[in-house]
């Protein structure tokens, strides 16, 4: 019985599990916005939270203990300097998670994660720069 486990296995081995989040959370900080399936995205949203609360924080403590998890300091320092400052009045809820429907070759369920505010700044630029 799996009575109050928390976390998902995803088919996965602890270190290959360990290095696809890291993977994930890398391409998240950098793209904004990644597809993937439902279960990852559920999954990554636990992992990147946290981080990011860190990266609110921006001190050297904080910076070191994102690295543990991300082992790339110019993905961390993109965290750090982009991402942590914009979401500096906002306590949690900093992913969105959008499902897709199914994908075509395999009918996984697939959705998309982006940041929350990242994304409306973006799209709000663009409008300005089309007038």
């Amino acid at each position: 019985m799996r009575h109050k486990k928390s976390g998902r296995k995803l088919g996965r081995k602890t270190a290959h599990r360990k290095a696809m989040m890291s993977n994930l959370a890398s391409a998240l900080i950098t793209h904004k916005k990644i597809k993937t399936t439902d279960a990852k995205a559920k999954e990554l949203r636990s992992f990147i939270e946290p981080l990011v609360t860190f990266a609110k924080s921006g001190d050297l403590h904080a910076r070191r203990q994102v690295l543990k998890k991300i082992p790339h300091k110019s993905i961390v320092g993109e965290l750090f300097d982009t991402i942590g400052p914009t979401f500096a009045d906002r306590n949690g809820g900093y992913t969105r998670i959008t499902k897709l429907g199914f994908r075509d070759n395999d009918r996984a369920p697939v959705s998309v994660i982006e940041f929350v505010d990242l994304m409306s700044e973006s799209n709000v630029s663009k409008v300005e720069t089309k007038s």
